[in-house]
């Protein structure tokens, strides 16, 4: 049985901040919120709806339209974005207790993130300091260059599987760029989320530049993304969402950014260096407790080495450390919620209709309560199978032979989903060709998942809407503005003079 570790001083409650003030909803309305590891209510949390994503939405507008922060030199932000970094980097550890115990996170891992959190508000505090833009010249007659300006109020809604690192991951390149913002973080976990206005204060960020409204995703996230006054909304989270985001983001023509699901496969060739692709897959679907959109959970084994993978992946997935989140020895903690529980555990009865279950499969023993879910394999499995195809988010991988090249490309791309891939040969010209025969945003070459911050990143098909990453952020929260200046007198057609006239 797990003992729950409960962090000293946890608020009694979250609020909303709006306009540089804690507020609570306007109706007084809120919803609770649980921890993992017992299922029970720790804290209440203000539910925001359609009047306080307006008052929201009117403090960012103000502070875009009035207030310093869009007119800054970018040196100037960027100063404030490093001292984010310090103070989230300073505060690390805390940072890391809250995550671990709102989402069930693996402590250690939570700490990576708090510590991925402050470097993208430095990868992004050098990019607008470092960032040039395009400019012509046509000799003696035009200069042409590129002015960028933000965009406006940037709408952001973010997931629960890691939700500090990927707060930081929408709201560093929104206010690098000038954007005010308002965050509308996943109502599983709103703890860490709290903490961003007293690390926005204290690092300078003016008031109303930064907003946080709490809330259920169909009342304070559709109130965002339908709102008139905000120019652009990213989200991160599954694609059922992201296409009523769409649909509602169309009346009022907003930009969109959309990183949705993924059912990423890992493609392993019978030349593969072995150690390394079994260390790597078992990494890539176990890891974060499985709740990554980038998981490798379907696994393609050519036949010739098929046996022994499956035989070595089993053993490994049987002696993963399941267990308390808060101890330093767990590799796998406790699923984020009990529905997001029920609905892995529901895949897993389905599979067993499907496939061989080769490991896990159920509850862990010793762990009676929580959402624990035992790192499961499946083998033997069918690309028509229901886990092949749907998106499980949680620690479960299907693994299906092939036997050529042109089978497992065919099996690689035959779900809805294109955001990840993983392959691995010792074969370069193989490597290449087939990767890019992938239909991905993303693909690893003997490796798991480790990205340089200034590549693109997002999908294809059902995984996705456009890039972030690197410029290509900048780029979202920005509007290029082309100015064209003339150095000499220009011709123009003269319109509505008479004949004698035109010259």
């Amino acid at each position: 049985m797990a003992v729950q570790h409960v962090p000293e001083n946890l608020p009694e409650r979250i609020q909303h901040f709006i306009g540089g003030e804690f507020t609570d909803s306007i109706d007084g309305d809120t919803f609770g919120v649980l921890d993992p590891v017992s299922n029970e209510n720790y804290l209440e949390a203000a539910a925001g709806k359609q009047g306080d994503i307006d008052r929201a939405v009117v403090a960012a507008r103000a502070a875009f339209d009035e207030g310093p922060w869009p007119r800054m030199l970018s040196r100037e932000r960027a100063r404030v974005l490093n001292r984010i970094a310090d103070i989230v980097e300073s505060r690390d550890e805390r940072l890391a207790e809250l995550e671990t115990f709102d989402s069930g996170l693996p402590i250690t891992q939570a700490l990576g993130q708090a510590r991925r959190a402050a470097e993208n508000f430095r990868f992004f505090a050098d990019l607008i300091v470092a960032q040039s833009d395009d400019t012509y010249k046509v000799p003696g007659k035009q200069v042409n260059y590129v002015n960028r300006k933000p965009k406006g109020v940037a709408g952001l809604i973010t997931p629960w599987n890691t939700p500090f690192m990927l707060e930081s991951w929408k709201l560093a390149p929104a206010l690098a760029s000038g954007c005010t913002v308002v965050l509308k973080p996943a109502e599983f976990t709103p703890l860490s989320a709290s903490l961003w206005p007293e690390i926005f204060r204290e690092a300078g960020v003016p008031d109303g530049v930064f907003n946080l409204v709490n809330g259920i995703g169909e009342e304070a996230g559709d109130a965002l993304v339908k709102h008139e006054d905000v120019q652009l909304i990213s989200f991160t989270g599954e694609s059922a969402t992201g296409k009523l985001i769409f649909a509602n983001a169309a009346p009022t023509l907003k930009g969109l950014s959309m990183e949705l699901g993924g059912k990423s496969p890992a493609v392993v060739f019978a030349d593969a260096d072995l150690d390394a692709a079994i260390d790597s897959t078992v990494f890539g679907v176990f890891s974060l407790n499985g709740e990554r959109c980038t998981a490798g959970s379907r696994i393609l084994v050519e036949r010739a080495i098929y046996d022994e993978f499956v035989a070595r992946y089993v053993q490994r997935a049987e002696n993963i450390e399941v267990g308390n989140p808060h101890d330093p020895a767990t590799e796998v903690g406790a699923l984020v919620h009990p529905e997001h529980y029920a609905k892995v555990t529901e895949y897993i009865e389905i599979g067993k209709t499907e496939a061989k279950l080769a490991a896990g499969g159920g509850r862990p023993a010793g762990l009676e309560s929580g959402n624990y879910v035992a790192p499961t394999v499946f083998v033997d499995v069918p690309p028509s199978a229901r886990i092949f195809q749907e998106e499980i988010f949680g620690p479960v991988v299907a693994i299906t032979p092939f036997d050529t090249d042109e089978e497992a490309l065919r099996l690689a791309n035959d779900v809805r989903y294109g955001l990840a891939a993983y392959v691995w040969t010792a074969d370069l010209e193989r490597a290449h060709n087939f990767g890019q025969g992938i239909d991905a945003g993303m693909v690893w070459l003997n490796s798991h998942n480790v990205r340089d911050l200034r590549t693109p990143f997002g999908g294809v098909k059902a995984s996705g809407l456009g890039h972030e990453g690197g410029y290509r952020s900048l780029d979202f929260y920005s509007d290029q503005q082309a100015m064209h200046i003339s150095l000499a007198p220009v011709h123009t057609p003269k319109f509505g003079v008479g004949e004698e006239d035109r010259g």
